[in-house]
């Protein structure tokens, strides 16, 4: 048997003398693993890295086997933002969460849909961590961990939405909110429908809001810790006086 997908590459290792086992997120099949015949060769070494966007075709005998993986290069992300360090660490981020807490074999196909879209703007930092923020946003929701950021849980209110309960995920507004700033996420004003760019500030806010349920939630099921890709992405944009993240 057989498929084909467009696929976003999450990992590889080596695998023998020649090949490779490498993991990706594909839209029609979710996370998938497979061998790759000779993929530590010089001819195929700048297809197979992660972050590349692939047009990947599986083999196996059976559909619960490893099988076997070839690819078409679709968009070379992993070359594009090598020489950007800002882009790369983005980048690695983002493949370390979705390997790390997307289950096997089970599509996912907003969140491969939200990842591609963050690739996409990867040459516009700003824009590429607003896109992951959504992207988390987006995970959390489909593996059952969703948050509600749409009215106030309070009030009822969809006005002046500016914080979010590190305990239950849900909005709660300026007013219904404000003696209890201190213990709560503050909310971005990006994830808020504004239409002005987001300050630094604004997506090391963001970051924080999603690394909080990432890890207490997806990641703390399974009792491990954010990916240290994510976490020293949040510490290279965050205020000092907001390091470590939380979670």
């Amino acid at each position: 048997m057989d498929w084909e997908s467009p696929a976003i590459l999450l990992t590889t290792r080596r695998f023998a003398e020649a090949d490779l086992i490498a993991t990706a997120f594909t839209e029609t099949q979710g996370r998938h693993a497979g061998l790759v015949h000779g993929g530590q060769s010089r001819r195929h070494s700048a297809l197979w890295q992660a972050g590349n966007l692939l047009h990947l075709r599986w083999t196996g005998r059976l559909a619960d086997n490893l099988g076997s993986f070839s690819a078409e290069l679709a968009h070379p992300a992993a070359a594009l933002a090598m020489d950007r360090a800002d882009a790369l660490a983005i980048l690695l981020a983002a493949l370390a969460v979705a390997d790390g807490i997307l289950p096997e074999r089970i599509p996912h196909p907003l969140s491969f849909a939200a990842l591609l879209r963050m690739i996409a703007v990867l040459a516009d930092p700003p824009a590429a961590l607003a896109a992951l923020v959504g992207f988390e946003l987006t995970l959390l929701g489909e593996l059952g961990f969703g948050l509600d950021l749409g009215r106030c849980a309070v009030t009822g209110a969809t006005a002046d939405l500016r914080y979010v309960s590190p305990r239950t995920g849900r909005a709660v507004g300026g007013e219904a909110g404000a003696n209890w700033a201190p213990r709560l996420l503050n909310l971005p004003g990006f994830l808020r429908g504004g239409n002005h760019p987001p300050t630094l500030s604004d997506l090391a806010d963001g970051l924080r809001l999603t690394g909080h349920f990432l890890a207490r939630d997806a990641f703390g099921v399974s009792h491990r810790p954010l990916p240290p890709a994510r976490l020293a992405l949040y510490q290279r944009i965050a205020p000092p006086a907001e390091r470590p993240e939380p979670g």
